[in-house]
Order: C-alpha cells, then sequence, then structure tokens
C-alpha cells in the first residue's frame, strides 16, 4: 500500500510544510538490492581496552566492507562502529560523546550506526556493569534523533564469542537492516560462541533448506523470496484456499510446497513425511502463518481466542517438536518465531493476539537453550507497522498513527522482515540465539 503522505513530504510545497508546521518527515529508505553490502567508508573507532576492535577490522575485511579508524573533517561516512566494550565505569561513558559528537555532522543519509559492548552479566565490576547496561539507553536515544533514514543499534558480546560478529555486523551496516532500529543484539548467550565465516556473500543459504507457513502472500511471500534469493532450497505451506497462489509462487522460485492447516491433529506428521521423502531434513523453519481475531475481551469468544494463539504459537511448538524428535530438523539449524510489537507492548483489543505473540517470545526463549548443543538457534522477530494488504482495513487515524510513531515515521515493508530472517539464518549466525529483534522502524511508544 502506498504511502501518500510520504511522498507529498517530499515534493518542494510538502517540504516547507513539513519543516515549518513540525511534521512527520519521512525519509525514502535504501534497501539492498544486490552488490556491496555497504556503500561507502565505515568509521571504527574503540573505548580504551575494547576488546572486539581487532575483530571486528576482520570482519569488516571478510565482508569486503571498507573502514578506517581515522576520521577526516570533509569525509562523509556510511557508517559507524564503536567498541565500548572496555568502559567500566559511569565516568568512562564519556567516551560515547569523544567518539560520536564530532563525526555525527558527517554521516551520510541512511547510515548505520553500530554500538559493542560486553553483557552485563559478564561484568567484572559493578562500574563495568553500569557502564555497559547505560550502552541500551544511549543507542536508542542516538536511534531517535540521528534522522536521515539512519539507524543505531547494539550488539552486545558474551565473553569468547567475539569472532563470531561477521554475520552480524554485516547485516546491521547494510541496507538490508533499513527498518531495524533501536535494537539490542545479544551474541554468545546459549553458549553457542562460535559460528563459520560466510564466504559465499552473494549466496550465503546455498545448500539449504528452508520451510515458511502462511507462504502464499504478504510477509510469508517475501520471505521465501529472500531466503530464495541467498540460495536456499525454499518449502512453502499454506491453507488449500490459498493453494493457487502457493502453487505458483514456489514453481517460480523453483521450491516445494505443502498444502495444509498447521492446527491440524496430522499436521506435524503430514510435514514431516514431506521433508523426509523430498530432502531428508530441513535446515530453516520460519513460523510465519498467524491470524487476528480482534475484539475486546469482555466481547471475546473462546473460538477466536483459541483459534488465534494456536496458529501463533500451539501449531508452532507441535510442528518444531516433532521434527526434532524425528531428526528431520538438521544440526546447525535454524527456527524462526514471528511475535509483533502487539506481543511487548500491548494493543486495544488484542489481548488474544498480544498474549499470543508473547507467548512466542517465552517458547522460542526456551527452545533456544534446549537446542543449543546441537548448534541449532532460535529466534524471534517482532514486526511492527508493516505495510501490507491488512493494513487497508484500519481506520486512517489508527493507520496513520502507526505509520508515523517511529523513528523513521513511515511503516516497514515485508521484505524487511525476510531479510532479517535472513540474517538469522545465515550459518554465520550461529551464536545469535534466544534474542527478539524489533522490526519496526524504533517505535517512539511502548517498547523499542
Amino acid at each position: 500500500m502506498s504511502d501518500r503522505y510520504q511522498d507529498l513530504a517530499h515534493n518542494p510545497i510538502g517540504k516547507f510544510l513539513v519543516k515549518n508546521l513540525g511534521l512527520p518527515n519521512p525519509p525514502y529508505l535504501e534497501r539492498y538490492t544486490g552488490g556491496p553490502l555497504v556503500r561507502g567508508t565505515v568509521l571504527t573507532g574503540s573505548a580504551t581496552n575494547g576488546a572486539v576492535a581487532k575483530a571486528v577490522t576482520a570482519a569488516l575485511k571478510s565482508a569486503k566492507i571498507e573502514a578506517t579508524g581515522v576520521a577526516a573533517g570533509s569525509k562523509t561516512y556510511k557508517g559507524l562502529v564503536f567498541d565500548a566494550s572496555g568502559i567500566d565505569s559511569a565516568a568512562g561513558l564519556v567516551a560515547l560523546q569523544e567518539f560520536f559528537t564530532p563525526v555525527l555532522r558527517q554521516v551520510a543519509p541512511n547510515a548505520r550506526v553500530v554500538v559493542i559492548g560486553a553483557l552485563p552479566s559478564e561484568a567484572a565490576s559493578e562500574g563495568a556493569a553500569i557502564a555497559q547496561r547505560a550502552l541500551e539507553g544511549f543507542t536508542r536515544s542516538l536511534g531517535k534523533e540521528i534522522g536521515g533514514g539512519s539507524t543505531v543499534n547494539l550488539v552486545l558480546v558474551a565473553k569468547g564469542a567475539e569472532k563470531a560478529l561477521g554475520s552480524t555486523l554485516g547485516f546491521l551496516l547494510s541496507p538490508k537492516s533499513a527498518y531495524v532500529s533501536g535494537q539490542v543484539v545479544r551474541v554468545g548467550t546459549t553458549g553457542i560462541t562460535s559460528a563459520p565465516t560466510v564466504k559465499e556473500l552473494e549466496k550465503p543459504l546455498a545448500g539449504k533448506v528452508a520451510l515458511v507457513t502462511g507462504a502464499s502472500r504478504g510477509l510469508g511471500e517475501a520471505d521465501m523470496r529472500v531466503l530464495a534469493r541467498d540460495g536456499a532450497t525454499v518449502i512453502g505451506l499454506d491453507v488449500p484456499p490459498l493453494e493457487a497462489d502457493l502453487k505458483a509462487l514456489a514453481t517460480e522460485l523453483g521450491g516445494g510446497y505443502i498444502v495444509g492447516d498447521i492446527t491440524a491433529d496430522d499436521a506435524p506428521e503430514t510435514i514431516a513425511a514431506y521433508v523426509k521423502e523430498h530432502h531428508g531434513g530441513i535446515d530453516i523453519i520460519v513460523h510465519n502463518a498467524g491470524i487476528t481475531r480482534d475484539k475486546r475481551l469482555r466481547n471475546m469468544k473462546s473460538e477466536n481466542w483459541q483459534l488465534v494463539v494456536d496458529i501463533s504459537v500451539g501449531a508452532p511448538q507441535r510442528i518444531t517438536d516433532h521434527l526434532l524428535d524425528q531428526g528431520l530438523l538438521n544440526d546447525g539449524g535454524r527456527v524462526v518465531g514471528i511475535a509483533s510489537i502487539a506481543g511487548i507492548a500491548g494493543n486495544n483489543g488484542q489481548t488474544n493476539y498480544a498474549s499470543a505473540k508473547a507467548g512466542v517470545i517465552g517458547w522460542i526463549e526456551s527452545l533456544s537453550a534446549r537446542v543449543a548443543d546441537r548448534g541449532i538457534t532460535a529466534n524471534v522477530i517482532a514486526p511492527g507497522f508493516m505495510e501490507t494488504e491488512m493494513v487497508k482495513t484500519i481506520p486512517l487515524g489508527v493507520r496513520e498513527a502507526g505509520r508515523r510513531m517511529n523513528s523513521m515515521s513511515q511503516g516497514g515493508l515485508p521484505v524487511d522482515v525476510a531479510e532479517t530472517i535472513a540474517w538469522l539464518a545465515s550459518p554465520g549466525t550461529g551464536a545469535v540465539s534466544g534474542n527478539v529483534i524489533g522490526v519496526n522502524g524504533q517505535m517512539l511508544l511502548g517498547a523499542s
């Protein structure tokens, strides 16, 4: 669905009104269209005793990202990376100001800022715990003031996981993360502290098999397309009424498809039988299927409560457990659950949906610990306002509020969720597990 206000804000009259009336000014976001991950130079810096500076340099070199550690007054930067892991006191936080203040006017539109810290729970002193936790407030505030379509994110690295930064750094510095800002990515928290370096940057998922539920349209279709673009063999699953769309998409992408209802009693067995017969196992499963049945709780019907919860989290749990029990989710596999900002911040009239999506987070956090010994990761994506067909049914006032009340002043696109899934699915992201990643442009109210 087109954003007419965004177009208006960029014509001469609109620019005048936006500037003089203080109206939201949604920039045109730069998204990935192939080629280099970063088109420009990344400036790096480090506080005293930073633990990841060398790993950052190696990761940028491996990803073929141009970087420098020396600021030049006339240079424009497409990215800024600062290693704050060595800050061990409240007073030491001034290192953030000393690095960023002189260069913030030199960032290009749609730039990427990444701060890297240590896990506060692993801090060697109280001062270090204070400083490392303070990084969340810093990055989220900077994300709300930087403007120009730029993003700011924080990466917290467990001890020993410094060399597993490559895939995450590449994603957060690239246009693939256009609608991901104000997020905290934790690396190495489930005991998986290493990941291979991805050599095929254009096809990181080559040789992998991915299953996407709710695959025929919207977010699911975008997931299928991006995973296939990155080299995966895709299997789509959707309900019988959408079989024609599902078949056409799977055929176009050279993949397979399963027609069925994931809440059916025999759904886990049906999926497992298809996977075993056609591929012998899968490497990636994306639980995208979901519905809404909105009513305030006093008017809620039991069947609408149960259906929403079962599609979002009950069925995904049963299907994943069956694939694990049958040995059909390969070692080193990836499980991605789809939650929602509603499951974090709540939403009027969506007690069933918010419960379901918060339940996804609880399930994935538990699952990530349970499967870590097999090198399997489990993560959650929590989308915000997305420009899908569903938004056409939302009243205009609510729709505009959803679009404007984030740091980007606009809704996200299905591809923004899909790019985030592809990052989590990459072999190089093997040390990222148990995370909740908001793809929401950094919501201004509620949780970020």
